[in-house]
């Protein structure tokens, strides 16, 4: 490196080494602040810092703090950060302090995306107020949190995805949706969240355009709370939501603008009910269908009964 400093790359242009170091791993990019002023002074370019993925690297709360205090700034809109869930109380990642100060230095982060992360001594308010999409995948989170009892909530909040949180329930669901203006929402691997709470939630979630559900304990009486509340969803996947059936899915052709839909076929769910609902949806451009037990007979009769959709399914 101290070579490739003062050797054929120091008369690259400054955009083109800018564009070499936003390739480098995050690791390597602050190294490389030590082979010369100038590339220290690339290195720390307010560009290369807009979107940060700390999850391949093995980071501790001390290097948080670290990049909190001397890198990241009102630049910084996406965070990517992944943990060991059951570390101790000293090698826990975050506390309510560094997220306080992230929050402060980078008011304009809008992506926050934590993986394998303990938060259950995180209070919800320490969460930074400037969020529109929140990503939670392997993580335990306190009761308390999204709850209306509390000071403030993310009122900027439009995309939240919750991926195998086992805590998450639907009484968190209830709770972030009455409070924000959700126009994402993919819920997997959340066994607690059930009808009722995609009953209760449905009417706080009308502005919604993507809706994933897989791995929920849903069926009929859940379709007809997103038929009915629902009507500017644009993508829709359901999967292992047994078990729907005929009469559920029926219940989706109020989504008019709906263009995608990927489905968990069930023995319950007949191909005249999928034909019938696909041709009720005069937006609808791609269908998935997943662990469909037809024979290529029926297979057939879908795909030419809809000559304007991109149709693929898998056994």
């Amino acid at each position: 490196m101290a070579e490739a400093g003062g050797g054929k790359l120091s008369v690259l242009p400054d955009s083109v080494m800018l564009r070499i170091l936003a390739l480098l791993p995050l690791q390597d990019r602050l190294l490389a602040e030590r082979v010369c002023r100038r590339w220290q002074r690339l290195a720390r370019d307010w560009t290369l810092w807009r979107h940060v993925d700390l999850s391949p690297c093995r980071v501790t709360c001390q290097t948080l703090w670290h990049l909190v205090r001397r890198r990241f700034c009102d630049s910084l809109r996406t965070l990517r950060v992944g943990g060991k869930l059951w570390s101790s109380g000293k090698r826990r990642l975050f506390s309510p302090a560094l997220l306080a100060a992230l929050g402060k230095r980078c008011p304009q982060l809008h992506r926050l995306c934590l993986a394998e992360i303990d938060l259950r001594p995180i209070p919800y308010e320490s969460i930074p107020a400037s969020l529109m999409a929140l990503e939670l995948s392997y993580c335990e989170i306190p009761a308390a949190w999204f709850s209306s009892s509390t000071v403030r909530a993310l009122t900027q909040l439009k995309h939240l995805v919750i991926h195998k949180v086992p805590a998450f329930s639907n009484y968190h669901l209830l709770n972030i949706s009455s409070r924000s203006h959700l126009q994402m929402l993919s819920l997997s691997g959340t066994y607690r969240v059930t009808d009722a709470g995609i009953q209760a939630a449905a009417p706080h979630l009308e502005e919604l355009e993507h809706l994933v559900l897989h791995d929920c304990h849903i069926s009929d009486s859940a379709m007809d709370s997103v038929g009915r509340h629902m009507k500017h969803l644009r993508f829709l996947k359901i999967r292992s939501a047994y078990p729907l059936t005929d009469a559920g899915l029926a219940c989706l052709a109020t989504l008019q603008c709906l263009e995608t839909l990927c489905l968990d076929v069930g023995d319950e769910i007949s191909p005249d009910a999928v034909i019938a609902l696909c041709q009720a949806l005069p937006q609808l451009r791609n269908l998935k269908l997943h662990r469909a037990r037809f024979d290529n007979e029926v297979i057939d009769k879908i795909q030419a009964s809809l000559p304007h959709c991109s149709f693929s399914y898998t056994p």
